[in-house]
């Protein structure tokens, strides 16, 4: 039985000219070309490979390779480096490593830092192919250097919209068009002022980001101020949001269960320490199923999964979690029992209390799995009279817990 492989070669806007001498050997030497119609166009008819544009969507016919042209020489193109938001990490995915050979071309990103004389290291790369803009939001921060990979005309004008809209729209915008090719422009102008609605489908967004006067930038770190927050009074109040964030310990591409979301702060924040953090918020009240989902998106983790049901039944289908956070109803029945019972070794879980029986609640499991108990008190000075005094919140008693 014959082992499928397949070669990908990366080829960027200037064409055949661009490849390197083994990229074209490797892309003559083809049966089979796949690529887009634009891609394939950039062969020259010398090339005698049966040249196959993928059909729409793409997906399926990635996977069909192996069956689609059996014993068969297949090269695929792709724009520019193949494992940069691009098909080479595709196909890798599906079928493995050893079954995929990349001949890379430079990318977007090192042609776009070339050309404006940025390290790469220490420029942020945030890919929207096919994703909300709002994913740049939590890198938009005061002195940042950005390059925003879209895949469509709009996409400089998505960017300069949104950092406008959330207090940054003194940042200095490029629009960098068919990079490497005979048709290489730019387009700049700041986020407020910009004046170009379409620029073309092959461009790179970069920004330094400007934050305008009064604007207060939101880190990254856990404990946003609670007005970041669209709420209805059920929201883990900032300090108490921070010790309990600390105690869940997000970690880059872990998954949280945040029942009883209310708001969604936990899982929002939890998200925000990282790209690759992934978080589910489970929550039964609709109205607030809704308000988590417009909170997750203004504060730029659109990824956030809201479930809308009753805990536990909620969390049957759920994915494994790396953490649990429970808000709020540790006297629902089998609830910590679900909880624990989902968590894999290692994992973490946090409850907070405010009520006694609640707190009777963790007691008791405290005593048969162990962890911690703190009990957190919070007060803010307040006005009483032409005075100041202290007052304080309801104390929260946080159990935290390692399966």
């Amino acid at each position: 039985m014959s082992t499928f492989a397949v070669t990908v070669v990366g080829i960027g806007a200037d064409g055949w000219d661009g490849l390197s001498p083994a990229a074209r050997r490797t892309v003559a030497a083809a049966e089979v070309l796949r690529g887009s119609a634009r891609q394939l166009g950039l062969v020259p008819g010398e090339v005698i490979a049966e040249r196959v544009p993928w059909p729409s969507p793409m997906a399926p016919a990635l996977a069909a390779l192996p069956t689609e042209h059996p014993g068969r020489r297949v090269v695929v193109l792709a724009s520019g480096d193949p494992m940069l938001s691009g098909v080479g990490t595709s196909l890798v995915r599906l079928f493995g490593a050893d079954a995929v050979h990349v001949v890379p071309h430079p990318s977007s990103v090192s042609l776009a830092c070339a050309r404006l004389g940025w390290a790469v290291e220490d420029t942020t790369v945030v890919s929207v192919v096919g994703r909300p803009v709002s994913l740049v939001l939590p890198h938009a921060t005061p002195g940042r250097r950005l390059l925003v990979l879209g895949s469509d005309t709009r996409t400089p004008a998505d960017v300069a919209a949104l950092l406008a809209g959330s207090g940054s729209g003194a940042s200095r915008l490029t629009a960098l068009a068919q990079l490497g090719g005979d048709a290489e422009r730019r387009f700049t102008g700041t986020a407020a002022e910009w004046a170009h609605p379409e620029t073309d489908p092959l461009v790179v967004t970069a920004v330094e980001v400007v934050a305008d006067p009064g604007t207060v930038p939101l880190p990254t770190v856990p404990g946003l101020p609670d007005d970041a927050f669209e709420s209805d009074g059920q929201l883990t109040k900032r300090d108490v949001r921070a010790v309990t964030l600390a105690r869940l310990a997000p970690l880059p591409g872990q998954l949280l269960w945040d029942v009883g979301a209310g708001a969604g702060s936990i899982g929002i924040e939890w998200m925000r320490v990282h790209p690759s953090c992934r978080a589910v918020a489970v929550e039964a009240d609709p109205e607030r199923a809704a308000r988590i989902a417009r909170n997750a998106d203004r504060l730029g983790v659109p990824g956030l999964q809201v479930v809308r049901g009753e805990a536990p039944d909620a969390l049957v289908e759920l994915p494994t979690p790396d953490a649990v956070f429970v808000g709020g109803g540790a006297t629902t029945p089998l609830l910590l029992d679900t909880v624990w019972a989902a968590l894999p070794p290692g994992g973490r879980l946090v409850v907070n209390a405010v009520t006694l029986e609640s707190e009777a609640v963790l007691a008791e499991w405290h005593g048969r799995c162990g962890g911690s108990l703190t009990r957190l008190s919070v007060a803010h000075a307040q006005p009483v009279g032409g005075f100041q005094a202290f007052r304080p919140a309801l104390p929260v008693t946080i159990w935290s817990v390692q399966r």
